[in-house]
């Protein structure tokens, strides 16, 4: 389950990321200004960091999603009876799922 796992990474970068700009926010009056200057660059890296794992997962979640079409394609092309009994199958649920409304 990789997949849940880079899942439960990208939510704990999220709270961070979230975490250390609220302190920026809320201690922005209160902090001398070196000390501001540290959170922003906090912040800031935070942030970059964050946003090379989104892009990171959504490139994975590409590739997964193409090997996966892939896949089916090469399993429809392999078996074309099953996969027109399967859309048939499908077809016939839907329709008598819309039927009963």
């Amino acid at each position: 389950m990789a997949h849940d796992s880079n899942a439960e990474n990208l939510r704990a970068e999220l709270k961070s990321l979230a975490d250390t700009l609220e302190e920026v926010l809320n201690s922005s009056t209160d902090k001398p200004k070196a000390e501001l200057e540290k959170l922003r660059s906090k912040a800031e890296s935070a942030l970059k960091d964050t946003r090379v794992r989104l892009s990171d997962a959504g490139d994975k979640i590409a590739s997964q999603t193409k090997q996966i079409a892939g896949q089916a394609d090469d399993y429809v092309r392999d078996n074309p009876w099953t996969g027109i009994g399967i859309g048939a199958a499908v077809g016939v649920v839907l329709g008598v799922l819309l039927a009963r409304r």
